[in-house]
């Protein structure tokens, strides 16, 4: 039984979201960073980089109480207003290729995080998630929802195309050319019917947010030990969510990067891949896999394609036969001597929303020497992993939906 539950959300007010509205902070470069910061007073890029203001870095707990200072600063200039009865945020993205994302952004139980019912595909790091957990404490809010699924439900369905029917309370485009549109849902038979809805689903997942979501958790067991008075219902028990059905999620995969070929020769490299793999030449014309289990490669100025031998189709478990967990166990491990795909610095990630030519030229610079794709993990893979409790390796989905930060604003 899933608990998803309304909230009273702070949000920029109609003439200014188009403004405040921003993607993550890592997500921008430099120049792009420093542009908005110079020229847009309202860019939320201000309150997540308090030191653009003493023009220097400011890092850890000092950083925290000036984002905090920030946010309360333009809560003051009205910047935001905060609602004053708990609502569903229903929410709409075109984007530029046209794809249609619809969903809600609600409270999640942080209690059904511990419980297994909000299920997890992706390990987390543990130093960052207390440093996120120590960030959420300080500053009391969180901008940048965790993007949940579920499968799809056509009475919930059904609701967020009446709503959509009205006026939106924010439409924007971005610089990005996606078009946001946010509803808010305040009648109390309709959040009632969405509600009993989710209570009635024994699960759902984590499509993106994992390290957000983790951090919100432990930010919720500090707060009730400390709580003699715990009842449940405070703000800290939840963690906003975007919740979208399982059909409208876009789950793309990374394509892998190695520097080197780990002292082999190109030849010898080939001879150890023949053992695993059957092995095609496709020369210089770009080649993209299209089934489970065959891979591109990009070696020396030519495409490859990688067929798994049938032989080796001997898998245990859901994890054995995803495909980036396939091409760790069979080359980047054993042949090219990667053991952390997270922090080793021989290998480098490109997600596959971008063309393989990316991969080809990160290569032909020389800066890599072999590049790896494969087709999208599908949703019924990662639920699988989910539901087996096991994890996928680093960087095995990019998803969409991306929401912007600042749109809506969950306080603790």
């Amino acid at each position: 039984m899933a608990k998803i539950h309304p909230f009273k959300a702070v949000r920029p007010t109609r003439d200014k979201v188009s403004l405040v509205a921003s993607r993550s902070y890592q997500t921008y470069t430099q120049a792009e960073r420093e542009a908005r910061l110079d020229y847009n007073p309202f860019s939320f890029l201000h309150i997540v980089n308090p030191g653009y203001k003493y023009a220097r870095e400011i890092t850890g707990k000092e950083r925290y109480q000036l984002v905090r200072n920030r946010y309360l600063e333009f809560k003051e200039d009205n910047v935001f207003v905060h609602d004053k009865t708990p609502c569903y945020y229903i929410y709409k993205i075109v984007d530029r290729d046209k794809q249609v994302f619809n969903g809600i952004i609600a409270a999640a139980s942080a209690e059904d995080y511990e419980n297994d019912i909000i299920k997890k595909h992706e390990n987390t790091i543990e130093y960052r998630e207390h440093i996120f957990k120590d960030y959420l404490k300080t500053v009391g809010f969180n901008a940048e929802p965790v993007l949940l699924t579920y499968p799809d439900n056509t009475i919930i369905s059904n609701i967020i195309k009446d709503i959509q029917k009205e006026r939106a309370e924010f439409e924007f485009t971005t610089t990005y050319r996606d078009t946001h549109y946010l509803w808010k849902l305040e009648d109390s038979t309709s959040i009632a019917t969405i509600q009993n809805q989710f209570e009635q689903m024994p699960t759902i997942y984590i499509a993106d947010g994992h390290h957000r979501s983790a951090s919100s958790y432990l930010l919720y067991k500090d707060e009730k030990n400390l709580n003699s008075n715990h009842t449940g219902k405070e703000t800290y028990n939840q963690f906003m969510t975007f919740l979208i059905p399982e059909s409208e999620l876009q789950i793309h995969e990374f394509n892998r990067l190695v520097k080197d070929l780990n002292g082999l020769t190109k030849e010898e490299f080939l001879i150890q891949l023949d053992t695993i793999f059957r092995i095609q030449n496709r020369g210089i014309m770009p080649y993209k896999p299209s089934r489970k289990h065959h891979f591109s490669m990009y070696l020396d100025g030519e495409f490859y394609s990688l067929y798994l031998r049938k032989t080796e189709y001997d898998f245990k478990t859901s994890l054995d036969a995803l495909d980036p967990q396939i091409l760790y166990n069979t080359i980047l491990q054993p042949i090219l001597g990667i053991e952390d795909l997270r922090n080793d610095q021989r290998i480098s990630y490109i997600n596959g929303k971008k063309d393989v030519i990316n991969v080809k030229s990160a290569i032909d610079t020389g800066e890599f020497a072999v590049g790896f794709g494969m087709v999208p993990v599908d949703i019924n893979e990662m639920k699988h992993i989910a539901d087996d409790g096991l994890k996928m390796p680093p960087k095995s989905t990019f998803i969409e939906p991306k929401l912007r930060s600042g749109v809506t604003i969950y306080e603790f």
